[in-house]
């Protein structure tokens, strides 16, 4: 039975409960009272008209689970670097959101005292030069999409420099002891 807050219908990126579990749903979703099921319905609206969060495509289930899994923070390879760092010594706050020039780039790993800003990149999401491939299906989506993301990469970067942060990008696939060491010695030269 689903519990009567989701007994509603609504038009906005929410998660629903259905008898296959937890999914994401990024159409309108109509949920009958009493029933067990989710019927999602795209939008015969044309895309500018559409309010924000309704498409036209119906995500399956699966694909559903697998982008709701995707963390923002605590990745296995942000968990390792931010491990090797503890254990060398350094202390640091995770995830801070900064002010910079109107920016508000939020580092993986910030060093306040020595304004040392550490961000961990994936390879797919920050579209690494050696192990990135475009995707294939959906292309219209994903390379304007990753393309914003280097974008405001890019821009982040420059307002943290320009506030007076040294900046550190680690790819997911750099060895962990050499990605600690070479932001050791950035925050001990910074103290």
């Amino acid at each position: 039975m689903i519990p009567s807050l989701f007994l509603t219908t609504r038009i906005w990126p929410h998660a629903c409960r259905s008898a296959i579990g937890h999914h994401l749903c990024l159409s309108s979703c109509s949920i009958g009272a009493g029933s067990d099921t989710v019927t999602r319905v795209s939008s015969s609206q044309p895309r500018d008209q559409r309010k924000h969060g309704q498409s036209t495509h119906v995500t399956t289930p699966g694909r559903s689970r697998n982008m709701a899994a995707i963390r923002r923070t605590d990745t296995q390879p942000e968990l390792a670097l931010r491990s090797a760092l503890h254990r060398a010594g350094l202390r640091f706050r995770k995830d801070l959101r900064l002010e910079c020039g109107g920016m508000h780039p939020r580092p993986d790993i910030v060093f306040t005292r020595a304004k040392v800003a550490v961000f961990v990149d994936g390879c797919f999401w920050h579209s690494c030069p050696e192990h990135s491939n475009p995707p294939t299906s959906n292309p219209d989506y994903w390379g304007p999409k990753l393309a914003r993301n280097a974008q405001r990469d890019q821009q982040h970067d420059a307002a943290l420099v320009e506030a007076g942060w040294t900046v550190i990008r680690i790819w997911e696939h750099e060895d962990v002891a050499a990605a600690a060491h070479r932001i050791a010695l950035a925050v001990r030269r910074m103290e």
